[in-house]
């Protein structure tokens, strides 16, 4: 079970205290807001009748940016936040949950979206970073935000930042999935190996962990406690096709992020709905067998290899 207030962590437990008044917002409300999406897809979205696309699918909430994660790639240059006007647009159109994506470590640009009244965060490495050594102070926030991470280290750290909710970081823009069933392997491995040192109540082991992870102990106690992430993990990077949302979610994720997978093939609704089912049943075989038989393979985004010149999953700290 996901924790949603933490336990037996000082940060957490005097983050809970502090912020009881309306100003900040507290644990519970925001790590409750990221539970609600469980079992749902979050689309990618650049404008609103992309939106409208994806409220008509089934997702859970819309994504904002200036340019999907693919003419990011393209398009090359600096990527920014989307312009306000279109955030805006979209949240007068769609009666989802609405976020938008700020550059790491740029805290102006977050609180802009925060005043705008977005629904989450997303302080994304598919944007250019704006700061190199730091990420952003999440707990100076109302408004709830999801990052990224590779391994168990990164997520753990931003959660320690006051992320409520993660996701992998795959290879955005790719439609190769390669790399998120790599990160989310690799966290499920460390996870397992702290929580087989919780069940020994090995504390030194633990201990040592946390300066091998740059954590808190108290943190890494809570993952073997409850064997998973404290907070809700999004698959997200290179998912194109239902049975690639079925997959990460067998992986142990909570949902998933998609849009150039969406966006850029020649079949976006029909494509949108069927990953829309096969993330809700993706322990039902026949769903995901029915999911996939609603796409044509030859309209899928064509997708890009591992030979990249830029690896936004390495970005952020």
């Amino acid at each position: 079970m996901i924790s949603l207030i933490g336990h037996q962590n000082p940060l957490l437990s005097r983050q809970i205290s502090s912020n009881i008044d309306s100003k900040t917002g507290t644990i519970l409300l925001k790590r409750g807001f990221a539970h609600m999406l469980k079992h749902g897809v979050i689309m990618d979205v650049t404008d609103v009748n992309q939106a409208q696309i994806a409220e008509e699918a089934g997702s859970v909430a819309v994504m904002v940016l200036d340019k999907l994660p693919i003419e990011v790639r393209q398009s090359g240059g600096v990527a920014r936040t989307a312009g306000m006007k279109i955030i805006q647009d979209v949240v007068n159109s769609v009666s989802i949950p609405v976020m938008a994506k700020c550059r790491i470590g740029h805290i102006s640009e977050a609180m802009v979206l925060e005043n705008l009244g977005v629904d989450m965060i997303d302080e994304s490495e598919v944007l250019t970073p704006a700061d190199e050594s730091s990420h952003i102070w999440k707990w100076d926030f109302t408004t709830p935000f999801v990052d990224g991470a590779k391994n168990l280290g990164q997520a753990l750290r931003r959660i320690e930042e006051g992320a409520s909710m993660m996701r992998t970081k795959g290879e955005p823009g790719t439609g190769n999935i390669v790399e998120a069933v790599r990160h989310m392997r690799a966290m499920n491995q460390d996870i397992a190996k702290i929580t087989y040192f919780y069940n020994q109540q090995d504390k030194q082991e633990l201990f040592r962990i946390s300066k091998e992870l740059n954590t808190s102990y108290e943190l890494v106690v809570e993952t073997g406690r409850l064997g998973r992430l404290p907070v809700v993990n999004f698959a997200a990077g290179g998912i194109t096709t239902p049975a690639d949302a079925a997959l990460m979610m067998k992986l142990g994720c909570d949902g998933v992020f998609v849009g150039s997978g969406i966006y850029k093939s020649s079949d976006p609704l029909e494509r949108a709905s069927a990953i829309v089912l096969a993330t809700t049943f993706h322990d039902k075989v026949e769903v995901v067998a029915e999911a996939q038989k609603m796409i044509d393979e030859k309209k899928s985004m064509v997708g890009l290899g591992n030979n990249l010149d830029l690896k936004m999953q390495d970005r952020g700290v």
